[in-house]
């Protein structure tokens, strides 16, 4: 069974008189271990697919199976419940607190796990700050800290919680080419030697390129689903044409 498995997905936004149709009939499944990159304009529709897989968005029609479990009818807080204990996020900006060391910036999302204590939350903190190559910087505030710090930080805290997904938008948006590189080696990594399943959102081919497999959005539909990069970029190279 596909760890995600969408089906005839819609979300249609009410803007006063307008309604806006961000997704029309998706339908795709992700297996575990799969990593997968999201690609589109502006408007497309991958944020709001993203969103949908990672439980903030519920879809106004349609069905999505993750994990076997339909999450579509699910209440708020079931949501909530799920994208502690299977989703992780990366954002674009780090969304990091300033006045907060790295250390307990990672400690953050586990501090919604009941039964954990002080000990065992600062101990799987530093673990995983370990395994992005920042054993170094536990006590370091943001602002002490590069972009690219910052986000392995910001990537550390997705994983405190042991997610099975690791969903990322534009998470190399804020970065120098160089240190992009380096973050999309470290998800790489993660997904080969872990076995996380990694979802990305961007607009960036030569991010796309580094995923196993390139998912192309136009108007809330999926124009192309493929493990070949360069017909994914072609494809994207055609909307920019019209």
């Amino acid at each position: 069974m596909p760890l995600i498995q969408i089906s005839e997905v819609s979300k249609v936004y009410t803007m006063g008189e307008v309604e806006v149709h961000a997704l029309r009939g998706v339908s795709l499944s992700i297996d575990r271990g799969e990593y997968v990159a999201l690609i589109g304009p502006s408007g497309s529709g991958k944020s709001t697919l993203m969103n949908t897989l990672g439980c903030l968005d519920r879809p106004t029609g349609g069905s999505y199976l993750l994990d076997g479990h339909e999450v579509v009818g699910m209440s708020r807080d079931a949501r909530a419940r799920i994208r502690n204990q299977q989703i992780g996020f990366v954002f674009q900006n780090f969304n990091l607190l300033p006045r907060t060391s790295a250390l307990e910036n990672v400690e953050l999302p586990l501090l919604y796990r009941s039964g954990m204590t002080q000990r065992k939350r600062r101990q799987i903190a530093t673990e995983v700050l370990e395994l992005v190559g920042l054993g170094d910087r536990l006590d370091h505030h943001p602002g002490q800290l590069s972009g690219g710090q910052q986000q392995r930080v910001a990537i550390a805290r997705a994983l405190a919680s042991g997610p099975s997904i690791l969903l990322g938008d534009e998470p190399t948006g804020n970065l120098d080419s160089k240190t992009a590189r380096e973050i999309i080696g470290l998800f790489r990594d993660l997904n080969e030697q872990r076995n996380i399943t990694i979802i990305l959102v961007t607009h960036d081919l030569a991010v796309a390129r580094n995923a196993r497999r390139n998912i192309v959005l136009r108007d809330g539909h999926i124009v192309c689903d493929t493990t070949d990069s360069d017909l994914a970029a072609e494809a994207v190279q055609q909307m920019q044409t019209l």
